[in-house]
């Protein structure tokens, strides 16, 4: 077990990390390796130059509200609804009137480049069926704060389930749950390698997860033979994919425990590197607490009073 921290130190520090991430990696989005070393050096994106945060953090509070909102056995119907309210800041420009929590923040309706399954699944209505061939991270990037109210297999099952609103493919409901999994372990205060190893053990026992499984086995391989830094996780993908996002994350997460070296390596690659960041942010901050956040960063990211209020609630 890792240090004592309490449930709101975790809270916090999931949330805020993973919004961190999520600022430092949108950056670079979309941008290829030497182009990345040729604007902020051989060392990667080591600057916050801008604090904005993408739709990977905006998803995530909508998580968290839905959670809160939620009264026991509703939890799905209320994710659905949370979800449905992101995808209308993402059609308006203001809040309509009379709107209340997240919908009412103008910051939340600017545009961050969201995903196109999420915002298919969702303009469809959010059901069974939707986007069947799709397994893009968006799934993944949301599903931290799962693992804040249940426990591992709950959180697993639970975000399976809401990975569906909008990703139809089995790997992405599993790699999805995986993290929520992962979450509730370090939550409970497991050490990151006993957290990774337990979600590793539920994967194996789905044919249908053997994707999220096989990715996270190579991480774990690679984790233990290179240390991270700017592109070495790119034998693990560029983490466009629900499984690959993942792997990218737990690499950077296994890899080292120097939170700034992470996140650095997590966003310092070709691909989606707000959503590699974010997913790492989540991990560091669940496993070592908001003050193990580099604080120049934590400090200044978009958002982060709406953010520490969400956790509040959620830590009580």
């Amino acid at each position: 077990m890792i240090q004592t921290l309490t449930r709101h130190d975790r809270v916090l520090g999931c949330l805020i990390g993973g919004a961190v991430g999520d600022a430092l990696g949108y950056q670079v989005e979309f941008d290829r390796w030497d182009a990345i070393a040729e604007d902020y050096g051989p060392d990667g994106v080591t600057e916050l130059r801008y604090n904005q945060i993408s739709d990977d953090t905006q998803m995530t509070l909508f998580t968290v509200e839905g959670l809160l909102e939620a009264e026991p056995g509703d939890e799905f119907a209320s994710l659905k609804r949370a979800y449905m309210r992101w995808y209308a800041t993402q059609q308006e420009y203001l809040p309509p009137s009379g709107a209340r929590g997240l919908a009412a923040e103008p910051w939340l309706y600017d545009r961050r480049a969201p995903g196109n399954a999420c915002l298919s699944g969702l303009r469809e209505g959010g059901g069974p069926g939707v986007n069947v061939n799709s397994k893009g991270c968006g799934t993944v990037m949301r599903s931290a704060p799962f693992g804040f109210r249940f426990g591992p297999d709950a959180a697993f099952a639970l975000a399976e389930r809401c990975s569906a609103l909008t990703h139809g493919h089995p790997t992405a409901g599993a790699s999805a749950g995986a993290f929520a999994m992962i979450v509730a372990h370090l939550m409970n205060g497991e050490t990151p390698q006993r957290a990774v190893s337990a979600a590793l053990l539920h994967l194996r026992d789905g044919i249908d997860r053997s994707e999220t499984a096989d990715a996270l086995q190579r991480a774990y391989r690679l984790a233990g033979k290179v240390p991270p830094g700017p592109n070495t996780c790119a034998p693990l993908g560029e983490g466009w994919i629900a499984e690959e996002a993942l792997a990218i994350a737990v690499y950077c997460f296994l890899g080292t425990g120097d939170v700034r070296k992470g996140l650095v390596a997590s966003v310092s690659h070709s691909g989606d590197s707000d959503s590699t960041g974010a997913i790492l942010g989540n991990l560091y901050g669940a496993a070592y607490g908001h003050a193990a956040l580099p604080k120049e960063w934590a400090s200044q990211v978009e958002g982060r009073d709406v953010i520490a209020s969400l956790a509040d609630r959620f830590g009580a």
